[in-house]
């Protein structure tokens, strides 16, 4: 049996922290320690971990506010275990979680893993509606948590494990935020060692709570993808302009929309615009339906959908513009 070191960034947010430890003590597999380092929070949950000292092997850090990549490396250099995992603090973890990943990794050797995310019966229609979006195949989110993902797998550190040889031997995160799990995972893969999802290892992400704060975290995402081409310009694909694409797709077709109704044009490239248009939003609601099994969530992915890929495609053409193609540090 693998002991595991679990370690939690935490930053203001004392309340999810409560709900994830909360999660830890159901897990039936006992053979862990949890880490929580507190990143120079303003609103500390000192008080709400102290609670369950007596009910987990916990590990309480106050630190400086350095992000939560140097803030996991924080964690990683005090960790006993044989094999590291990092969670986000606004995630929930599955009672079976760690069993599921000891006994997979028993048969399956891997140096690092990532699994995938979903949507909680407890989580409000907002976040389940994000949740389809951030995981369904008809947006970029089908590739994170799949195993027909595009290229390389790349866990993400919402649901991410590393060996303590991978550890010891590529050291920690270079990079502190914007894309950085994502900039450790391609430096583990190039060390040679063998990396894959666990598509059992599921937890129970809830991201953001309004599309307001959605816009912005993928917004930070678009950013986050040229950050990492600027360190590993191949790891640029494709895929990753899709967002953008359909962004100045959607502005470009609202504005022939605008015009025809300013000046009583009739375009036949508005018709066949606004029909992709249509149809996209359609596909996305039946297929949200169907994986939601609620018409309320569909429409609410629909919304979430387009949200998620103008907030990307944004972030990725400003940095693009201005990193890329201007030149200029960050």
């Amino acid at each position: 049996m693998l002991f595991f070191s679990i370690v939690i960034p935490l930053y203001n947010r004392p309340q999810e922290i409560d709900e994830l430890l909360f999660t830890l003590v159901q897990q039936d597999y006992p053979k862990f320690e949890v880490l929580v380092i507190e990143d120079g929070s303003s609103s500390d949950a000192r008080e709400i971990v102290a609670r369950y000292e007596d009910r987990l092997d916990l590990h309480y850090h106050f630190k400086p506010n350095e992000g939560q990549g140097f803030s996991r490396n924080f964690g990683f250099e005090r960790a006993k275990g044989d094999y590291f995992i990092v969670f986000d603090s606004d995630c929930l973890i599955p009672a079976n979680y760690l069993r599921l990943v000891n006994d997979y990794l028993s048969t399956h050797p891997l140096d690092a893993y990532g699994g995938p995310d979903a949507a909680h019966a407890s989580f409000t229609p907002v976040q389940k509606a994000i949740s389809y979006s951030m995981t369904s195949p008809f947006t970029t989110g089908g590739i994170r948590g799949n195993k027909k993902h595009i290229g390389p797998f790349h866990p993400r550190s919402f649901n991410m494990g590393i060996s303590r040889s991978v550890w010891e031997t590529v050291g920690g995160y270079k990079l502190t935020r914007l894309g950085e799990d994502i900039e450790y995972s391609i430096r583990i893969q190039r060390a040679g060692f063998k990396i894959g999802l666990i598509p059992e290892a599921v937890v129970y992400h809830k991201r953001r709570t309004d599309f307001s704060q959605f816009y912005k975290q993928l917004h930070f995402f678009g950013r986050a993808r040229i950050n990492i081409y600027k360190h590993f310009p191949s790891e640029l694909k494709l895929v990753h302009f899709f967002p953008a694409l359909f962004t100045l797709f959607f502005f470009f077709t609202l504005g022939l929309n605008l015009l025809e109704g300013l000046f009583l044009w009739r375009l036949s490239c508005t018709q066949w615009c606004n029909f992709l248009l249509i149809a996209y939003i359609l596909l996305l609601f039946f297929h949200g339906w169907w994986q939601t099994k609620s018409p309320k969530i569909a429409g609410l992915a629909v919304i979430a959908a387009f949200i998620q890929l103008i907030a990307y495609g944004i972030g990725f053409m400003q940095d693009f513009w201005k990193r890329v193609i201007l030149a200029k540090q960050r």
